[in-house]
């Protein structure tokens, strides 16, 4: 019987090698040629036009090897990551990154534990990418994937692209939105935000002066712009998840962006992320968790302040989960 891991690397192989055919035939980027062959695994054909004779050939090929209506839904999707982080490094973007698997199975379990009371659950990525972290927490959330409605929201077509193909090749249903993410959103309020927030400024200065935590002087910064328009969004008593970076509050704009938070919700969790999850101190990253305000909607009786460990040292992990449902017992009754 084949290994999971024999598995993902021959699949990530064919998608590699069929990226790289089309890539040459179509004259385009790696990225753009794993959008074209991951919808042609999709839909079971070569849907390219230009493709040449050989082209053709060698691709049905490749593709008869695999059968992707059996291969296991996260074997995909890993594999999937791997050719997208192979392509990611042609075009290096800082705000691009893809958020790390282990990342998405602690979201994937603290999201699930803040949310059980809700029979269905609006959620939404407004900085989705190649849709990675709302595809992996739904894998998670398998046994209420009927109770969640997913909404992605980003600018980069080709990242849009690579997130629509990856959801439909795990079977995810995700509702995918082009756009700015600081223009004007057309989707109903939602219960769940969960965002790696890409750190950094943004240019439209005009447009950041409808927020709130506009900047004073100069640019305004993109994240603290997308917590607000999050906030916006999402329904009284919704929660917030958003990796941000640890000198959060240590920033010029960190006592408007305190203030802000205060006045429209509740922080219920600062957890500082592990260091070797990030290339360098200056990007590590910590999880923000914030109940937005509403009527009878109780503050914590304490923020939930803690360090995670690494969750390969499982001893430490499990004393992490228990001091966190110790958390929920005390402070969220």
């Amino acid at each position: 019987m084949t290994s999971s891991i024999t598995q993902m690397e021959h699949l990530f192989q064919v998608f590699n090698e069929t990226t790289v055919l089309l890539q040459n035939e179509l004259q385009c980027t790696y990225l753009e040629a794993l959008a074209e062959t991951g919808e042609n695994m999709f839909q079971g054909s070569i849907l390219q036009d230009e493709v040449s004779e050989i082209g053709r050939k060698q691709l049905e090929k490749s593709y008869q090897t695999v059968k992707i209506d059996i291969i296991d839904k996260s074997i995909i999707r890993k594999s999937f990551q791997l050719a997208v982080l192979k392509g990611m490094k042609e075009h290096v973007q800082p705000n691009h990154q893809m958020t790390p698997d282990s990342i998405g199975l602690l979201l994937g379990y603290l999201t699930n534990r803040f949310t059980t009371n809700l029979e269905t659950v609006r959620l939404l990525d407004p900085v989705v990418g190649t849709g990675n972290l709302v595809v992996s927490l739904l894998e998670q959330w398998s046994d209420r994937s009927q109770q969640v409605h997913a909404v992605g929201i980003d600018l980069d077509e080709v990242l849009l692209q690579l997130a629509y193909v990856m959801a439909n090749l795990c079977q995810q249903p995700v509702e995918l939105v082009a756009q700015d993410t600081l223009e004007n959103w057309f989707i109903d309020p939602v219960d769940l935000v969960v965002a790696d927030l890409p750190v950094g400024y943004y240019p439209n200065d005009e447009k950041a002066k409808e927020f709130t935590l506009k900047s004073t002087k100069g640019h305004s910064y993109a994240h603290h712009l997308i917590m607000e328009q999050s906030m916006r969004h999402t329904k009284e008593g919704g929660y917030l998840f958003f990796l941000v970076p640890n000198t959060l509050f240590e920033s010029e704009e960190a006592k408007k962006l305190q203030e802000y938070l205060h006045h429209e919700g509740h922080i219920q969790a600062f957890m500082q992320l592990p260091q070797t999850l990030f290339t360098s101190e200056a990007t590590a990253k910590s999880l923000l968790v914030i109940q937005k305000k509403g009527e009878a909607i109780q503050a914590p009786q304490e923020v939930l302040l803690a360090k995670v460990p690494s969750l390969s040292n499982q001893t430490a992990m499990q004393r992490f989960l228990a001091d966190v449902e110790n958390w929920f017992q005390q402070s969220k009754q």
